[in-house]
C-alpha cells in the first residue's frame, strides 16, 4: 500500500538521524531475540510529558524545546505519525475564513517550507498554489471575503476567472464555474515525513522520544498534574500535554480528575490513482471544490482526491486498544457521490486506473474549530486536539500558539476561539458528540453565510420560558448550548422563506428585527436573557471585597445596592472577562457575565481567589431566569407590577434592589440593559419565571409591550458604540484601547491584576484604538452587507479589521465597530494611535473587495439624534460626544 511504503520510508530516514537509535541497533545485533523491545528506559520525571506522536504532538515538542524548555519527554502508543497523521492528504492552505486559523496556516507553511534544510529530514514540501472553485455567486462572494482577509495579512491571493482556471489547471472542467480564488503560496508536504522531521529537531534539542508507550492516566493532586501512569512505569511531570488525536477524549475520562475534551471521530475517504498517460506535473495547483465537496491534488503523477460527504461515518474509539491506525475498510458506495462529483470536475479521469480507495479517522469538534489551551479543571493539563481535517496545515502554528502559552503563560494571538474552556461538560455527551460531528463533517464544504446556526445538539440548555416563547413565534440560536432567540415572527409570515434566508444580503429578517427595535425605543420589549453566565461571591468577613478588588480593575468598593461595570484583567492588561457587578450586601457580590464565559471565568477566578474556607464562589446561572425590559415605558410596567417606586431618585442608573413583581419575592432588579436604552434587568428565581413573565406581558399590554430578541439587541448595542467580550474583546484588548478609561481605579491607589500595563499606556499612549464607522455610500438593499472581519483601511492603507457590526435602523446606515491600528509607512512599524489620527482620515471598509466610504468616530451619538430621520437630513459631523 503507498501509505505503508511512504510510512516505511519515514521510518528509515527518522531512525538514521537519531544516535540512540543505531546505538540500540547494535546492542540488539549482539543480544539474543528476547532482548527488551524498548531501548531506553524511561526517566523517572520530567517537566513536560506530551502524548501523541503526530504533527500536533511533535509541533508542541519542537516549539517547546525552542523556546528553551529541554526536559521533555514524547510518548507515542505506536510509532511516530503512524496515526491519523500518517494518512493526511498534505494540503498546506491559508485559505480559512477565521483569523487565527489563518494564522496558524501560514506560520505552518513557513515553517514547513524550511524544516528539511533545518534538520536534513525530506518533507516532500512543494509550493503548488491552491484553487478554490465557486459554482454559485454566494460561494463567490464567501471567498471573495477570504481573498480579502489573505491579501491584507500579507498573503498573496487572487480572484480569478473559469477561464484562468484552465489555464492554471488544463484539466479542470470549468463549464459550471463562476470564478475562483488562487492562492499561490499553498503547499503539498508529506504530512508523515514532517512530523519526523520536527520530532528529529526537537530530539536534538535534547527532547526524549518512546515509542511504543501507552499512557493510561494522569496522575493529580490538589488540582495540578504530578505526573502520568505508562505500560512502562510512572514518571513524575508538571505539565501534561494531550495530543491524543482520536484517542484525546478517552485519555481525558481516563484520568483522576476528568477533563472533558469534546472530539469524536469520523471516517474519511480518499482516492488514488496511478500516474496519467502524461503525469501530472509535480507543480500542479491543489483544487478544492467546495460545492463539489472534493479536492483534488497531484500524487506521484496521478490524483489523490477527497472529500466531506452529507452522511459521514462517525468512528467509535472506546477502549484505545488499536495503537495504530490501519486501513479502514474501502465502501465504494459511500464514496460514490464524491467520485461522481471528481469525475465531473476531471472527465478526463475516466479511463484512469484507480491504485487503492483509502478510509482513514478524522477527529473533529462541536464546532469546526481545533481544541488547544489548559484545562479548567486540573492546572499543567494541556490540550491539543481535533482538528477537523486540516491537522497538517494548522499543526506547526497551533504548536507554536500552545509551547508560547505554557512558557509563558500566554500565546502570541488571540486564540479563545479554539480554547478548550470555550466549551463545558455538556458539549462531552457520546451521543451529542456522535450527532453533531455527522453534521460537522459536511459543513467543512457547506457555504456558511452570517449568522448560520448548527442543527443538531439543540434545545440541551433551555429558559422554563423556552415553550411559551417558542409559541409566539420565536426563532432560536444557540450559544454554549443555551438556546436563544433571535427574533420573534410575527403570525402571517411565511415561516418557511425566513427560515431559509441564508444570504451575503440584506435578510429577510430585516423588517421583523426593525420594528423590535422602533418598540424598544418607543414603547417596551422583553427579551430573555437567562443564558448571562451568573456568580455569587462571598465571604465572612472582608475576603470577598479585598480579593475582588485584586482581580477587577473597577473599584467593587461601592454601596450596598450599586453595580459596577468592570473588567477582569491579564497581566498585559486585556480583559480575560468583561461583567457587572452588583454588590448584595457588605459581604457579597453578584456578577453577571457573558454566556460563553461560563467555564473561562470560573476557572480564571478559581484559579486566582484565594483557597480561604471563609470566602465563596457559586455558580448560580442556572437558579435565574433573566428578563431584559428595554424601552421608556418599562419604568411603567415595573411600577404598576412593584407597588414601589421606580423614578430615577429612587431607583437611579446602575443599581440593584431586591424586589416583588406580581406575587413573587426575590427579584433582582438592576437598571441596567446593555444597550444604553433605559430600562431593567430582572434576575428572577427560576421557580417565579413563568409567572413574572405573564405578568409583566399581561401589564405591558397597555403601554405595547411585546417580545424581541437578540437581533435586535445587537443592533441598539452596536449604535450605542457598546464592545461586548468574545466578539470586540479578548485578552490582547485593555480598557485603554477601547474607551473605558473611567471604568479603571487607576487613581485610587489600588493594586490590581493588569495596572502596571495600563499605567504604561495611559503614560506612552495605545497602539490600535476601538472606532465606530459608519458606511456613507452603502445601498442596504443592494449592496452586501458587513458581518464581521472587514478590513478597515484609512487613506488607503489597511490600518484594522471590524469586530462587529449592525445596520442603525435610527441612523438608517449601517455601523462597524473595531480597532484602528497605525502602522509606519517605510519600516511597518506600530505606532501610537491618537484621537487625531483617527479624526483625521478618510475611511473604507471592504466587504468581499468592494469599499465602502465610512465615517469615523470616537464616541457614541448623543441622545439629541435617536429619533429616527432621513439620511439626508443626517449630518454625521454634526453629532456631539455623548
Amino acid at each position: 500500500a503507498p501509505g505503508m511504503f511512504l510510512r516505511l520510508l519515514s521510518d528509515v530516514r527518522w531512525r538514521a538521524t537519531r544516535p540512540r537509535w543505531r546505538r540500540w541497533m547494535r546492542s540488539r545485533r549482539s543480544t539474543s531475540s528476547t532482548a527488551e523491545p524498548h531501548p531506553v528506559s524511561l526517566p523517572a520525571q520530567a517537566q513536560v510529558v506530551i502524548c501523541g506522536g503526530g504533527i500536533t504532538g511533535t509541533s508542541v515538542a519542537y516549539h517547546l524545546s525552542k523556546l528553551g524548555w529541554k526536559d521533555i519527554v514524547l510518548l507515542e502508543q505506536g510509532r511516530l505519525a503512524a496515526g491519523t497523521t500518517r494518512f493526511c492528504a498534505g494540503i498546506v492552505s491559508a485559505a480559512r475564513p477565521v483569523s487565527i486559523e489563518l494564522k496558524m496556516a501560514d506560520y505552518s507553511n513557513k515553517l514547513y517550507q524550511q524544516l528539511e534544510q533545518e534538520t536534513g529530514v525530506k518533507t516532500g514540501y512543494m509550493k503548488t498554489g491552491s484553487i478554490s472553485l465557486a459554482q454559485t455567486q454566494d460561494r463567490l462572494i464567501s471567498l471573495k471575503r477570504i481573498a480579502s482577509s489573505l491579501n491584507v495579512m500579507g498573503i498573496p491571493c487572487e480572484i480569478i476567472t473559469p477561464k484562468q482556471v484552465a489555464q492554471l489547471h488544463p484539466l479542470i472542467n470549468i463549464h459550471d464555474l463562476v470564478g475562483a480564488m488562487y492562492v499561490p503560496g499553498d503547499a503539498l508536504v508529506s504530512s508523515a515525513d514532517v512530523s519526523l522531521a520536527l520530532a528529529t529537531a526537537a530530539s536534538r534539542n535534547g527532547v526524549q522520544i518512546h515509542e511504543r508507550t501507552s499512557v493510561s492516566h494522569v496522575l493529580v493532586q490538589k488540582g495540578r498534574v504530578t505526573g502520568v501512569e505508562t505500560d512502562r512505569g510512572h514518571i513524575s511531570c508538571q505539565y501534561f500535554v494531550n495530543c491524543a488525536g482520536q484517542w484525546a477524549y478517552e485519555l481525558g475520562l481516563s484520568g483522576e480528575e476528568h477533563v472533558s475534551i469534546p472530539v469524536h471521530a469520523c471516517e474519511h475517504f480518499y482516492l488514488l490513482t496511478y500516474p496519467l498517460k502524461e503525469p501530472l506535473a509535480s507543480s500542479i495547483p491543489t483544487i478544492v471544490d467546495p460545492d463539489g465537496r472534493i479536492y483534488i491534488r497531484n500524487w506521484q503523477g496521478g490524483i489523490l482526491s477527497g472529500g466531506f460527504e452529507k452522511n459521514p461515518k462517525p468512528l467509535f474509539t472506546e477502549g484505545r486498544n488499536q495503537l495504530e491506525i490501519q486501513n479502514l475498510q474501502e465502501d465504494w458506495d459511500h464514496f460514490e457521490p464524491l467520485l461522481s462529483a471528481l469525475l465531473r470536475r476531471m472527465p478526463d479521469l475516466e479511463a484512469l486506473q484507480i491504485m487503492q480507495l483509502v478510509n482513514c479517522p478524522e477527529t473533529f469538534t462541536p464546532d469546526m474549530r481545533c481544541i488547544m489551551g489548559e484545562s479548567p479543571a486540573v492546572r499543567g493539563y494541556f490540550v491539543l486536539a481535533g482538528m477537523n481535517s486540516a491537522g497538517i496545515s494548522y499543526g506547526g502554528g497551533a504548536g507554536k500558539y500552545l509551547a508560547e502559552w505554557m512558557v509563558n503563560g500566554y500565546p502570541s494571538e488571540n486564540v479563545w476561539p479554539l480554547d478548550l474552556k470555550r466549551f463545558g461538560s455538556l458539549q462531552s455527551s457520546r451521543t451529542f458528540l456522535r450527532h453533531r460531528v455527522m453534521e460537522v463533517m459536511p459543513l467543512i464544504c457547506d457555504l456558511k453565510v452570517p449568522r448560520w446556526d448548527f442543527q443538531t445538539g439543540r434545545q440541551l440548555r433551555t429558559s422554563p420560558l423556552y415553550d411559551r416563547l417558542d409559541a409566539q413565534g420565536a426563532r432560536w440560536m444557540e450559544k454554549h448550548g443555551f438556546e436563544r432567540v433571535k427574533y420573534f415572527v410575527p403570525p402571517g409570515k411565511d415561516l418557511l422563506d425566513l427560515d431559509q434566508s441564508k444570504t451575503f444580503y440584506k435578510p429577510d429578517w430585516f423588517d421583523i428585527v426593525g420594528s423590535e427595535v422602533k418598540c424598544c425605543k418607543e414603547a417596551v420589549c422583553v427579551i430573555d436573557m437567562s443564558s448571562f453566565t451568573k456568580f455569587e461571591i462571598s465571604s465572612t468577613g472582608d475576603q470577598a471585597l479585598a480579593s475582588l478588588q485584586y482581580l477587577f480593575s473597577n473599584d467593587l468598593d461601592v454601596p450596598v445596592g450599586h453595580v459596577v461595570h468592570t473588567g477582569m484583567l491579564n497581566e498585559q492588561g486585556g480583559y480575560e472577562n468583561d461583567c457587572s457587578v452588583a454588590r448584595l450586601s457588605k459581604r457579597s457580590f453578584f456578577m453577571i457575565s457573558p454566556t460563553d464565559q461560563q467555564v473561562h471565568c470560573w476557572s480564571w477566578l478559581k484559579n486566582h481567589l484565594p483557597s480561604d474556607s471563609n470566602l465563596t464562589l457559586e455558580d448560580v446561572t442556572w437558579k435565574y431566569t433573566a428578563l431584559n425590559l428595554i424601552g421608556p415605558r418599562a419604568v411603567d410596567v415595573l411600577s404598576e407590577l412593584s407597588y414601589a417606586p421606580i423614578t430615577p431618585e429612587h431607583f437611579p442608573s446602575l443599581f440593584c434592589k431586591e424586589m416583588s413583581v406580581g406575587y413573587a419575592n426575590g427579584i433582582r432588579v438592576m437598571s441596567i440593559t446593555h444597550t444604553g436604552e433605559p430600562g431593567f434587568m430582572l434576575y428572577i428565581p427560576i421557580e417565579y419565571a413563568l409567572h413574572v413573565y405573564n405578568e409583566v406581558m399581561n401589564m405591558g399590554q397597555k403601554y405595547g409591550i411585546r417580545n424581541a430578541g437578540y437581533y435586535a439587541l445587537r443592533s441598539l448595542r452596536i449604535e450605542k458604540f457598546f464592545a461586548f467580550w468574545g466578539q470586540d474583546l479578548d485578552a490582547f484588548t485593555t480598557p485603554m484601547e477601547c474607551g473605558r478609561e473611567f471604568q479603571v481605579k487607576l487613581e485610587k491607589g489600588m493594586e490590581f491584576i493588569g495596572q502596571d500595563a495600563l499605567l504604561e499606556q495611559k503614560q506612552h499612549g495605545v497602539y490600535k484604538r476601538f472606532t465606530m464607522f459608519i458606511l456613507e455610500d452603502h445601498d442596504t438593499d443592494m449592496d452586501l452587507w458587513p458581518w464581521w472581519g472587514e478590513p478597515i483601511f484609512r487613506n488607503g492603507r489597511y490600518v484594522g479589521k471590524t469586530t462587529s457590526s449592525a445596520y442603525s435602523y435610527t441612523l438608517e446606515r449601517h455601523v462597524c465597530l473595531g480597532f484602528v491600528q497605525h502602522f509606519d509607512e517605510k519600516t511597518g512599524e506600530e505606532l501610537v494611535v491618537t484621537t487625531d489620527f483617527i479624526n483625521q482620515g478618510e475611511y473604507e471598509i471592504d466587504i468581499a473587495g468592494q469599499r465602502f466610504q465610512a465615517k469615523a468616530k470616537l464616541y457614541p451619538f448623543s441622545s439629541l439624534f435617536t429619533q429616527r430621520r432621513r439620511k439626508d437630513e443626517v449630518e454625521l459631523s454634526g453629532y456631539q460626544r455623548e
